[in-house]
């Protein structure tokens, strides 16, 4: 059957009311004119709620673009055919808010302008669901990324570096204090990449005799030495498609250090007794407390060496310089503690948190690990109080402001003696040792205050 033209308006009518965006027009003076009953379905308001009225609905201060529909029909100079791209966020007729995109084309008549017609798109569950994916990744950033935790700003900088590098296959070096957590941030930025369904291998350098490392790394094949009474893989060949983790790299010897950078270098082990190699894919992490750059200069490491495990560097700061952590830490490892020994305890009571604010954490996270699991199995309230921690936190200190003494460590050592050389060289002028040092004032200053560093006395040499 033939299509009756009479009938044309009633069909488009149709189509525009079958259509899931709105479809709107408006006369001259901007009311409306007709409203779709898509329309209606996105605000909620029916064509006889806004015949007739102004327009308002779909302008204001809460869309982007022309503030005022009536602005440009009354001058339409400059607005070309209409309104593109236009962003409204509008209230629903029950009160809810709707974020809408639309266009609107005006209509002339004998050169003048004589209405418009617009279309509306409802983005609302696009918006929201954006809001809620950026609310679940704020959660992340305040509460940690995988096994760690922190919402401080040196915290913050070690997720972004772990996402950085999980993304890529790019050889990690990281550094930091012993407890600070190097294996936890290793295993994170494992688990942000492509091998996180593979292995995840670690092992401690200074924790095994070289003699039994270079075969515990590589491999060995049997009757290699006394006791290798049956092949042995090796850790590579173990961590085969995944990652391996390398912790205290600083002590490996000048000769596993040039067979590793082999390794590094073609990715073929050589097994300890073996006459052939074989290829591997593993991605190396690896992590020191030592100044690496200080063992070079002493001929402790191979430069070719050092330069190729330190393509990418993360810095894990210790707990004295995220004590803003605290009160995270703590409910993170009593949720673990608790759990593991059957107790139920609500926190920390105040005098037990401030006294572990005061402490100065050498031992970093790790100590405080030590600490609340003594204090779990100790507290005999529902709280953990101020006697429940070991003697050494309970110990006053001298003064509030002042940390608990603690010898430096090897890498602050060579950090404070650079500092110390900037300053002398720039007459120890603050902003340019900082500029020659390549950081900024404030970071020098709270450096300067950490090592106690003081220029000489007036008249001494």
């Amino acid at each position: 059957m033939d299509l009756d033209f009479r009938r044309a308006p009633q069909i488009l009518a149709d189509v525009a009311d079958a259509m899931a965006d709105g479809l709107f027009t408006v006369d001259a003076q901007g009311r409306f004119v007709s409203w779709s009953a898509g329309a209606e379905r996105i605000t909620g308001y029916s064509e006889d709620d806004v015949r007739g009225r102004p327009c308002e609905l779909l302008e204001g201060e809460n869309c982007k673009g022309f503030a005022s529909l009536r602005d440009v029909l009354a001058d339409p100079t400059g607005a070309g055919d209409g309104i593109m791209n236009q962003e409204c966020k509008v209230l629903s007729k029950d009160g809810h808010e709707r974020y809408l995109h639309g266009n609107v084309r005006l209509l002339f008549e004998y050169g003048q302008v004589a209405g418009a017609v617009g279309t509306f798109t409802d983005l609302t569950s696009f918006v929201l669901a954006h809001q809620r994916l950026h609310q679940l990744e704020d959660t992340e950033r305040a509460r940690g990324l995988g096994p760690l935790v922190g919402e401080s700003p040196p915290m913050q900088d070690v997720f972004r570096r772990i996402r950085l590098a999980g993304r890529t296959e790019v050889t990690v070096l990281i550094r930091g204090e012993s407890g600070t957590g190097k294996e936890l941030c290793a295993r994170a930025i494992h688990d942000a990449s492509e091998r996180a369904n593979r292995p995840f291998v670690a092992i401690n350098c200074a924790a095994i005799p070289e003699a039994l490392l270079e075969s515990e790394l590589f491999g060995h094949k049997r009757g290699a030495f006394t006791g290798a009474v049956r092949d042995h893989p090796g850790l590579f060949r173990a961590a085969d498609g995944g990652t391996l983790f390398l912790d205290e790299i600083g002590e490996l010897s000048p000769h596993l250090q040039l067979k590793l950078l082999r390794v590094l270098e073609t990715r073929h082990v050589l097994a300890v007794g073996a006459e052939t190699d074989s290829l591997v894919d593993v991605r190396l992490i690896t992590a020191t407390h030592r100044d690496l750059e200080a063992r070079v200069r002493e001929g402790e490491l191979r430069e070719d060496f050092f330069y190729r495990i330190r393509v990418f560097e993360i810095e894990m700061p210790p707990l004295r310089e995220r004590v803003q952590d605290l009160p995270l830490l703590v409910d993170h490892l009593l949720a673990e503690f608790t759990e593991r020994h059957g107790r139920k305890l609500r926190g920390v009571a105040n005098d037990a948190m401030q006294r572990l604010r005061a402490h100065s954490w050498p031992g970093n996270v790790r100590e405080l690990r030590n600490v609340l699991e003594h204090a779990v199995v100790t507290a005999g309230g529902d709280r953990i109080g101020l006697l429940d921690l070991p003697r050494e936190i309970r110990r006053p200190r001298t003064s509030a402001a002042e940390p608990l003494e603690r010898p430096l460590t090897e890498r602050e050592q060579a950090e404070a003696r650079r500092i110390r050389a900037a300053l002398e060289a720039e007459g120890w002028h603050r902003q340019r040792a900082a500029e020659r040092l390549s950081t900024s004032r404030m970071t020098l200053w709270k450096k300067i205050k950490r090592y106690r560093l003081e220029p000489p006395a007036p008249g001494t040499s």
